[in-house]
């Protein structure tokens, strides 16, 4: 059931996203757009009870718990960051607004776009790591299997982190050669 549950929080996801940009930019209704737009958060709250519940019914922690805490902290992370590029594209596109900047291909504006998403890789890790263990806690069986996925998105992170700082690295380099 939990996996029902998660696959139609996923598809409510998108299906808000684009109910709430098709209602701002198409039918030109930006307050309920907006609505809509504010209602994304609350398929992870969903989520997030509905992992709870089957818990404490009983259901033992396992990958699909693993799955809704890897979902909310991506979406508590890079969430807030998705919605801002496709409402900047459905301005765009369906109203007619400029076309989004393009991010930069190098330089001091490149490292600290790298940083910053490193950082919400981050919390993203520390969201869903951190209910990993409240599921596995609360269900009084322990975490161990519920933190599979955690020890493999932890080399992903640190992996992350290397290439993200590399472009701080590369930028450094650049100004020293600058200033000889």
């Amino acid at each position: 059931m939990l996996l029902a549950v998660i696959a139609a929080c996923e598809v409510g996801f998108w299906v808000l996203l684009a109910a709430g940009l098709a209602t701002r930019y198409l039918l030109r209704l930006p307050k309920a757009g907006m609505v809509l737009l504010a209602g994304v958060p609350l398929v992870d709250v969903v989520m997030l009870v509905a992992s709870v519940v089957d818990v404490r019914r009983g259901g033992e922690p396992s990958f699909k718990h693993s799955l809704a805490a890897i979902f909310i902290g991506v979406s508590v992370g890079f969430g807030h960051q998705t919605l801002k590029w496709a409402d900047k594209w459905a301005a765009h596109y369906l109203a007619g607004a400029p076309r989004p900047v393009k991010p930069p291909k190098g330089g001091p504006e490149r490292a600290r776009r790298e940083r910053a998403g490193w950082f919400r890789h981050l919390l993203a890790y520390a969201v869903a790591v951190g209910i990993m263990i409240a599921l596995g806690l609360l269900s009084g069986q322990g975490y161990d299997a519920i933190l599979g996925p955690a020890w493999t998105w932890t080399i992903v992170l640190v992996i992350d982190a290397i290439v993200s700082f590399s472009y701080t690295a590369e930028g450094d380099k650049a100004r020293e050669k600058e200033s000889v």
